[in-house]
């Protein structure tokens, strides 16, 4: 990651902590009331083809003891009433503001994969992973809709599986090297504010 980028990443992160600590302390009360604990969700991600960390969210769904890919329409039922909205607002991001500040991704990037899909395209993940994975970026700003749609149409595991793997990754691979081939400190702040006018649309 250029320093440039790591820099503007923990200033702005340090500046955002002011106001997403208080409200992250609030929606884990409001979780654990709600839905009970466990309130966060830890899973393994890539940050490079060979790298993994442990990307924080909080816990939307009802937990199994066994969990396999995106999320689906096999997993709708799994989806807590609190859950929705948190999804549908983001808000289930929240708690990577730390994975930005320990530096395992940044504000914009590629969303970081899962490691059975870096292992099962490790050519195409080897260029997409050249930029640090991050909470928003092209690609999830102009096919994140469309992704859902497909996937939500899923009712089974390998349904789901086969259609993300089919459609959804080489797609996002595209716009995500496209965001690589252009990305500057202006286009990260365009998409940034973009991403929040977003979500401010979503609360109306």
């Amino acid at each position: 990651m250029p320093l440039s980028k790591r820099l503007f990443d923990l200033i702005f992160a340090v500046m955002l902590s002011v106001l997403i600590v208080p409200v992250i302390l609030v929606l884990s009360l409001v979780i654990l009331i709600l839905d009970g604990g466990p309130v966060f969700y830890v899973s393994e991600r890539m940050k490079t083809p060979s790298q993994g960390f442990r990307l924080w969210k909080f816990r939307t769904m009802t937990p199994v003891a066994q969990d396999f890919g995106v999320s689906g329409g096999d997993k709708i039922n799994r989806v807590t009433k609190t859950g929705k909205w948190l999804r549908r607002l983001r808000l289930d991001e929240l708690p990577q503001i730390w994975n930005v500040l320990r530096g395992d991704i940044s504000f914009v990037g590629p969303r970081p994969p899962l490691r059975v899909y870096v292992e099962r395209f490790p050519d195409l993940y080897a260029e997409v992973l050249k930029s640090r994975p991050g909470i928003t970026g092209l690609a999830s700003l102009v096919y994140h809709r469309h992704e859902e749609l497909l996937i939500s149409q899923c009712k089974t595991e390998a349904q789901t599986n086969a259609v993300y793997e089919r459609k959804c990754v080489p797609t996002k691979a595209k716009l995500d090297l496209m965001y690589q081939a252009n990305q500057s400190l202006c286009f990260d702040a365009a998409l940034i504010l973009r991403t929040a006018r977003r979500l401010v649309l979503r609360l109306k």
